[in-house]
C-alpha cells in the first residue's frame, strides 16, 4: 500500500529529473528490473509454488499468484501466438494508477507503469527465462484495459540442448 501511494511521486520526480519520456520509461524499467531481480526470492520463499513447466503455466503464475500477492489484484491472461511463447496479462483494475486520472498532453509517450515490465523481467532473468515485458494498451492512455505483453525469448528445450553440449 506505500508503495502504490509513493508511486505517483516516483514517477513525478523522474519527470523532473528527465525531459524525454522515452528516458523516464527507460528508468522506470530498470527499476523495475532491480526490484524484481531481489523481489524473486521473497517470492519463492512465500508462494510455495511449484516448478512450471511451460511458458502457459509461468504466466498464469505470474498473473494467479505473483500480481496478487504483491498488487492484489489477478489479471487475466491470454495466449498470443501458436508458437505458445507470447502472453497478455490484462489488468482489468491496477492499483498503480489509481491516484492518477490521466496523463498530461506534453507526457504522451511517458508508460507511467513500466516498473511493472522491469519487475516481470528481472523476476524471470532470475528463474533463467528471457523475456521482452512491454504494455501494449494501457487506460492512462485511453485504451479499453491495461495490457501488458510477455514474449518468452527462447524455448525451454533450447536451454536443455545447450546444456547437453
Amino acid at each position: 500500500e506505500l508503495f502504490v501511494l509513493t508511486y505517483g511521486a516516483l514517477v513525478a520526480q523522474l519527470c523532473k529529473e528527465y525531459e524525454k519520456d522515452e528516458d523516464v520509461n527507460a528508468c522506470l524499467d530498470r527499476m523495475g528490473y532491480s526490484i524484481g531481480v531481489r523481489l524473486i526470492d521473497d517470492f519463492l520463499a512465500h508462494s510455495a509454488v511449484k516448478k512450471c513447466r511451460s511458458y502457459s503455466e509461468t504466466a498464469d503464475m505470474i498473473a494467479q499468484v505473483a500480481f496478487k500477492m504483491y498488487l492484489g489484484v489477478t489479471p487475466s491472461v491470454s495466449c498470443n501466438s501458436v508458437t505458445g511463447n507470447e502472453f497478455s496479462l490484462i489488468l482489468d483494475k491496477n492499483p498503480l494508477v489509481d491516484f492518477v486520472e490521466e496523463l498530461p498532453a506534453e507526457r504522451a509517450s511517458l508508460c507511467y507503469c513500466n516498473l511493472l515490465c522491469g519487475v516481470i523481467r528481472g523476476a524471470l532473468e532470475m528463474v533463467h527465462l528471457a523475456a521482452e515485458v512491454s504494455f501494449l494498451q494501457d487506460r492512462l492512455k485511453g485504451d479499453a484495459v491495461t495490457e501488458i505483453g510477455i514474449t518468452f525469448l527462447r524455448k525451454p528445450e533450447d536451454r536443455r540442448h545447450r546444456r547437453n553440449k
